[in-house]
C-alpha cells in the first residue's frame, strides 16, 4: 500500500508516526504543509520514508496560499497515486486533502483542532465541517474528540480512537541520576512542566501557582521545559518574586534527554486548557511520576484522583496551589502513586500496541470494514 502522510509541520508526534509506518511493508511518503519559525523536531526522517518536494513546506502556512497549494497538491496526488492519504490537523492539512477530492481520506485530529479551533470562528467551523464531510475515517486520541466530531455531524462508528502512546522501554521509573545534584536540588521537591509556553497550555497558571506555593514550601523547585510566546512574561513573573534560582528554564528537550528530567522530578504538572490524551503526561506516567493536571475531559480519561495523581478545576489558580500543597503533604505516598501511574501507562500508553489501531483505520477507510 502507498501511504501519503500529510501534516502541518514536523514535530515529535510526526516522527513517532512516520517511524512506526517505516517499520511496515507499506511505501510511505511524507508531505509537509509548512515550516514554522521554530524547530520542533531535530531527528531526521526515517530513511524508509520519502519526503515529497512541492510548493508547501517552506514557510509558515497562510490561508491566502490555499488556491496555489490546492493545485499543487492535486499534481502530487496524480503523480504518487497513493492508496491512502493520512492528513491532519483537521483545519490545515486535512482540509487541503479534502479540497483535493482524494479518497479514501483518513483525517487525524490533533485534539485542539476539534476541541478548540472548530468553534473559534464561523469560518473555522465551516472548514471543520467540510473536512469531516469529506473524511472516510477520523483518527483521534480520546473520547472528547469522538464526541466533538459527532456533534459536528460525523458518524461515531467511523472514528478510530487510540492514545498516541510512548516508548515504554525509554520512559521507565528509575534513579534520578545526577541532575538534582548538578542543580543543587538534592533534597528539593521538584515539579515538572513540559508544555509549550503558549496561552492554551496554561503554563502562566503553573508559574503563578508555583510562586504562591513556594512561599509555603521552601524546598519547592520547578523544572520548566519548553519554549513559546510567553517566555518573557514567565521570566518576568519569577524575577519579580526573586524565584529565578528555584526554577530551571530549559529549552524544548530532545526525546533522549527527556527521561532524565522525568526521573529527576517528584510530580508532573499541567494546567492545559485543552488536551486529548497528552503525550507528555503519558511520558511522565510511564516514568512513574504522579500527575497533577487540569480536569479537562482528556485528562479525566486518564487520572483517577488519589490513584495516579490529582485533578484540579481548569483555570482555577487557588485549586492548583492547593493541589501542589496536597502533593507535598502526601510526598510519603508518591512512590505508591508512581507505581499506579506506571501500571496505567503499561495498560493504555504502549505505542507499539496502540499504533496497530491506525493500520486498522486504514483498512476501514479502504474496505469499509
Amino acid at each position: 500500500m502507498r501511504i501519503l502522510y500529510f501534516t502541518r509541520d514536523y514535530t515529535p508526534h510526526d516522527y513517532r508516526f512516520l517511524s512506526a509506518l517505516a517499520g511496515t511493508p507499506h511505501r510511505v511518503y511524507y508531505l509537509r504543509l509548512e515550516r514554522s519559525s521554530r524547530q520542533v523536531e531535530d531527528r531526521s526522517l526515517p530513511p524508509e520514508v520519502e519526503q515529497v518536494d512541492w510548493l508547501g513546506g517552506q514557510s509558515p502556512f497562510k490561508w491566502k496560499a490555499v488556491p496555489a497549494l490546492w493545485l499543487d497538491l492535486r499534481k502530487v496526488l496524480a503523480r504518487l497515486k497513493p492508496d491512502i492519504v493520512h492528513a491532519g490537523p483537521v483545519q490545515s492539512a486535512a482540509f487541503l486533502a479534502a479540497l483535493s477530492g482524494f479518497q479514501p481520506l483518513v483525517s487525524m485530529s490533533w485534539g485542539s483542532d476539534l476541541l478548540l479551533e472548530a468553534q473559534r470562528t464561523r469560518w473555522m467551523n465551516w472548514v471543520t465541517r467540510y473536512t469531516l464531510h469529506h473524511t472516510r475515517v477520523l483518527v483521534g486520541d480520546c473520547q472528547a474528540v469522538r464526541q466533538k466530531a459527532e456533534s459536528l455531524g460525523f458518524e461515531g462508528e467511523r472514528v478510530m480512537l487510540f492514545p498516541w502512546g510512548v516508548d515504554l522501554q525509554q520512559f521507565v521509573p528509575g534513579a534520578p541520576g545526577d541532575l538534582r545534584s548538578r542543580l543543587g536540588w538534592g533534597e528539593a521537591f521538584i515539579l515538572l512542566s513540559l508544555r509549550s509556553w503558549e496561552p492554551v497550555y496554561g503554563v502562566d497558571l503553573v508559574v503563578r501557582a508555583f510562586i504562591r506555593a513556594a512561599r509555603q514550601i521552601p524546598d519547592l523547585r520547578l523544572l520548566l521545559l519548553g519554549g513559546g510566546s510567553q517566555a518573557g512574561m514567565l521570566r518576568q513573573l519569577l524575577a519579580q518574586h526573586d524565584l529565578n534560582d528555584r526554577v530551571y528554564f530549559g529549552r524544548q528537550t530532545s526525546q533522549n534527554e527527556l527521561p532524565h528530567f522525568c526521573r529527576a522530578a517528584d510530580v508532573y504538572l499541567s494546567a492545559s486548557h485543552s488536551d486529548g490524551s497528552s503525550v507528555s503526561m503519558m511520558e511522565a506516567l510511564a516514568s512513574g511520576l504522579p500527575a497533577l493536571v487540569s480536569d479537562v475531559p482528556g485528562n479525566k480519561e486518564w487520572i483517577t484522583p488519589e490513584v495516579q495523581g490529582w485533578l484540579f478545576p481548569d483555570g482555577d489558580e487557588d485549586a492548583l496551589v492547593e493541589g501542589i500543597l496536597q502533593a507535598y503533604r502526601q510526598r510519603g505516598r508518591l512512590a505508591e502513586i508512581g507505581k499506579a501511574a506506571r501500571r496505567l501507562a503499561e495498560q493504555r500508553a504502549d505505542w507499539t500496541e496502540n499504533f496497530k489501531v491506525l493500520l486498522k483505520a486504514y483498512d476501514l477507510a479502504r474496505t469499509g470494514h
